[in-house]
């Protein structure tokens, strides 16, 4: 998994609350076998005029004009603030992959559904809650033409023009994004352990050893 430390982008603004994620994701798309790929269906409901399936030309498929993400402000937009509830619904973990490989870094909002926050940290995603007051703050900067935020996670502060917003994080959770670790990495960390408390199982019941 990636390290998390900083991210320096302009932020793009969806003005939608209880965003689910069969919306940030379709359920037709889930039967992909790689995490790869999923970026060119994200909000593919709202950013298509026409129905798609796994497999089709998304190049080939008629665009909103009216999407959010194709307004020329919002280009390479690696910061994502959204309203309430994000990540509500189901438990698809597709959702933070395709917001990930879309190019977004940060997804900020005044609340997160829990599946799609923990999953955020499984996959490398820095979720921030923010107060309503904090995002109203930050919209009025996304309003504005150069509206470049810095994602500092070692701080834990968001910075732009004229302010700076502290945000909260589990330290374990902030630990996790810098060093990069994933579950597995951070299972293999206590290997050590893992094998002393498997040679001393085997002295205090021989019985169960596959030897």
């Amino acid at each position: 998994m990636k390290k998390f430390k900083e991210t320096k982008s302009i932020a793009a603004y969806i003005d939608r609350k209880n965003i689910d994620t069969d919306a940030i994701i379709p359920k037709q798309y889930l039967k992909a076998v790689t995490r790869e790929g999923f970026g060119e269906t994200l909000f593919d409901d709202w950013r298509y005029l026409e129905p798609g399936n796994l497999g089709d030309d998304h190049s080939q498929r008629k665009k909103n004009p009216e999407f959010f993400l194709y307004d020329s402000k919002n280009t390479n937009a690696q910061i994502l603030v959204a309203g309430d509830n994000f990540g509500c619904g189901s438990s698809r973990e597709h959702a933070v992959w395709a917001l990930m490989d879309y190019g977004f870094n940060v997804i900020i909002s005044t609340s997160f559904a829990d599946i799609f926050y923990n999953n955020c940290f499984k996959n490398g995603l820095l979720p921030i809650i923010l107060d309503p007051a904090d995002i109203k703050k930050i919209i009025k900067n996304i309003e504005k033409k150069n509206n470049v935020f810095i994602v500092n996670l070692e701080e834990q502060l968001i910075y732009c023009d004229d302010f700076k917003i502290k945000f909260k994080i589990d330290s374990r959770r902030k630990e996790v994004l810098i060093q990069g670790i994933d579950d597995i990495s951070e299972t293999l960390k206590l290997s050590d352990k893992i094998k002393d408390y498997e040679n001393k199982k085997i002295i205090r019941t021989p019985w169960n050893s596959n030897d």
